[in-house]
């Protein structure tokens, strides 16, 4: 009897993503539909500031799409921590290439905190000449009315910052395209739960605006330079301090470079880890909008075979219909067209990847290791071996 009582408790709790699935589902249509129909004519002054380490793929088009906004006013900055960075020659390229357009290199070689791209903010915030900042990491790629998606909604003087969805561009390559599927097909529709179920308590690292009074308030990102999660604190304690955060659609997307196997799983993890020191209980309950694991247990424990393949039915169908909604109708994602059969094989490895990412504190960050702690990256000190 006992053993009963649990096999229904289990096949009921797997009921919970596939009523996940047709909600999001629902609320990707009707989000898309507003954003569509959302005007475009506020365009106060920006600051578009960009930390840079290195150089990712394409470069040049990549910043150079900031260059080429349909905006009246804006400037553009680069953070660099020493003029030999890889990248410098490429910015002063631009500078050469939009003489009409304010594009400024920033040095800002003061280190602050652990967290390198905080550190250069720090300096393009000083630097910076309007009142809107809009940040983005440098592998982003945008189109032309991207600061008019971004800026719209401030508008709305309890807008205290916005930030947006965004798609992958991924070399032609097994990893770098599972990337591009999860962004599309699982973490976009995670991010829109989250906005359904409490609102937006958080921004994403391919934008974040926010008004330099709501950047003070918080201590500027000085306050930041110990954070792992920079971006998502930008949001979240904007939010605290009673002001709205709104989610846009800004035609924003990033690389996914080429990656090794190793290479993909790392950073899969590193994001993993930093989520759960960030949202802990929200993370927690990421098992319930996982559908495959619940499937899987379906198949074991279902008393009829015609219960099971209904679970495994339902799985598919609705999973895909998320992917769908979300990815190709909402944000018009070719790969996701094209290989809509990796979002199951995606959904094995974000279970694998939560599960070690619940046991597991240590992450690498461009060659340093640390370890997170409440949201913090704390530097793991190495000895070195004796002679």
């Amino acid at each position: 009897m006992f053993l009963t009582w649990w096999r229904w408790a289990i096949l009921g709790g797997g009921i919970l993503p596939l009523i996940s699935y047709v909600y999001i589902t629902f609320a990707a249509r009707s989000f898309f539909r507003r954003q569509r129909a959302a005007p475009r004519d506020f365009t106060p002054p920006v600051s578009v500031l960009k930390p840079v380490y290195g150089l990712e793929p394409e470069p040049y088009e990549n910043f150079a799409s900031f260059c080429r906004q349909d905006y009246p006013e804006y400037e553009v900055l680069f953070g660099v921590t020493n003029e030999q960075d890889a990248a410098t020659p490429i910015i002063r390229q631009l500078i050469a290439d939009f003489p009409a357009l304010p594009i400024r290199l920033v040095v800002t070689p003061e280190k602050l905190g652990s967290n390198d791209k905080v550190n250069k903010l720090c300096g393009l915030a000083r630097a910076a000449r309007h009142n809107l900042l809009v940040l983005s990491d440098a592998d982003i790629r945008v189109g032309p009315g991207y600061l008019r998606s971004v800026a719209a909604p401030f508008r709305d003087a309890q807008v205290g910052a916005a930030t947006s969805m965004f798609t992958g561009i991924p070399v032609r390559a097994f990893w770098p395209e599972l990337l591009a599927i999860y962004l599309s097909g699982d973490f976009m529709p995670t991010v829109l739960m989250a906005r359904q179920l409490e609102g937006v308590r958080f921004a994403l690292g391919a934008t974040v605006a926010i008004r330099r009074e709501g950047l003070a308030e918080m201590g500027g990102f000085e306050a930041l330079a110990d954070e792992a999660g920079d971006d998502y604190e930008l949001g979240s304690r904007t939010a605290a301090r009673g002001h709205r955060v709104e989610l846009v659609d800004g035609t924003v997307k990033t690389w996914c470079p080429p990656q090794t196997f190793r290479e993909f799983y790392i950073q899969r993890l590193r994001w993993s880890i930093v989520a759960r020191s960030a949202r802990p209980v929200g993370y927690w309950g990421l098992i319930f909008t996982q559908g495959l694991p619940w499937a899987v247990l379906a198949v074991i424990l279902a008393p009829t075979w015609l219960l099971a393949g209904s679970f495994v039915a339902a799985y598919l169908l609705l999973r895909m219909a998320v992917a769908w909604t979300m990815g190709v109708w909402g944000l018009h994602d070719d790969l996701l067209k094209r290989r809509w059969w990796l979002v199951p094989l995606w959904d094995v490895f974000a279970f694998v990847i939560w599960l070690h990412s619940l046991f597991w504190s240590r992450v690498n960050w461009r060659g340093m290791e640390y370890r997170v702690a409440r949201g913090r990256l704390i530097p793991v000190a190495t000895h070195p071996e004796k002679a």
